[in-house]
């Protein structure tokens, strides 16, 4: 198995990582929203679309 972060040999005790470094950046990328799960869920859509219009509205208000 390869480290998903830098293509090295994972190690065990880091596993699936090489090291603690790559499990680090890859926690980093959760913490800051790097991966995200598509959702299909009604109330996430509309969320989305209210959020988009919002900033629509702010991009055409005269400043």
């Amino acid at each position: 198995m390869n480290c998903p972060i830098c293509g090295a040999a994972a190690v065990a005790k880091f596993r699936p990582f090489c090291s603690g470094r790559c499990a680090d950046v890859d926690l980093a990328k959760w913490l800051n929203d790097s991966y995200a799960v598509p959702s299909r869920a009604p109330e996430d859509v509309e969320a989305a679309l209210d959020a988009v219009e919002a900033a629509q509205d702010d991009t055409q208000k005269p400043h």
